[in-house]
């Protein structure tokens, strides 16, 4: 094999990457290293310097305090994700398969909650939730998180499914199955690509929201990206908690991307070409 022949095309492309990549990891630096200080030793002269001594109580004392909303933010991303999921699959089944007259004017109007801004329904979706008891708890923060994910997770499963040969489905009507066994034996199984896209996405989203989790639920029921904005208040702030608290609010999405971002790509790819 030869070996590649490096242009000055080439060194212009990975050197504009490698800068784009240094500027966008520098307040991930700038967080680590905040979070290892003391503050004491935090002044905005020296910010961009290693500490002279590592500080890992802050990460302890983070954990300590953001304890209780990192219990319910993952309850709330978990259910919110999982919800949504599964209804996005079966919306996305029932368009894609088993289409009716109007499905696809319904569908086109279905879609455009995609496209409503959270603040615009901030004060209908408060009245809603308070009508319906479930206001200042996770269970209204998990209704709507999980109404407000539908029309996304909905799209993508219904483009994926679009992919599935009708035949399949055909032929599982004519051995005797109906709406849900066709689903749960044939479509189901053929579904992880669709479901791992949708659950990152919807897990990313969730997890990172914070304008219906400050308006929505009461002091105990925060979560994490609420506990963070209550953790850097106040007029004197030690600023490597809330910078080591981010670290650790920041690690489940990280995780999850590492270990599941292939994957990630391949369901996005999935059913993108027909043959």
């Amino acid at each position: 094999m030869h070996a590649r022949r490096i242009t000055p095309g080439s060194i212009f492309v990975y050197g504009t990457l490698a800068v784009l990549a240094i500027l966008f990891l520098m307040p991930a630096y700038m967080a680590l290293v905040t979070a290892l200080k003391f503050p004491a030793d935090i002044t905005l002269p020296t910010a961009w310097e290693l500490p002279a001594k590592f500080n890992w109580s802050s990460f302890s004392d983070a954990i300590d305090l953001l304890k209780p909303n990192f219990v319910n933010s993952m309850i709330l991303t978990i259910s919110a994700t999982a919800l949504s999921t599964v209804l996005g699959s079966l919306n996305g089944y029932v368009f894609s398969k088993w289409k009716f007259r109007g499905s696809e004017v319904l569908f086109t109007l279905f879609l455009f909650g995609m496209f409503i801004p959270y603040q615009v329904i901030l004060i209908p979706l408060f009245q809603t939730l308070r009508a319906m008891n479930l206001y200042g708890g996770l269970p209204g923060l998990i209704l709507a998180h999980v109404v407000y994910g539908l029309p996304i997770t909905s799209l993508i499963f219904r483009n994926f499914y679009a992919q599935i040969p009708t035949a399949l489905i055909e032929s599982g009507r004519l051995d005797g199955a109906g709406f849900f066994s066709i689903y749960t034996r044939i479509v189901f199984p053929l579904s992880v690509p669709g479901f791992v896209v949708t659950s990152l996405w919807q897990f990313t989203q969730v997890w990172n929201e914070f304008l219906w989790g400050i308006c929505l639920t009461r002091h105990a029921d925060n979560p994490i990206t609420v506990g963070l904005a209550q953790l850097a208040g106040g007029q004197a702030v030690s600023w490597n908690l809330p910078m080591a608290g981010s670290i650790m609010a920041a690690i489940p999405v990280l995780a999850i991307y590492i270990f599941l971002g292939r994957y990630f790509i391949r369901g996005l790819l999935a059913g993108s070409v027909k043959e």
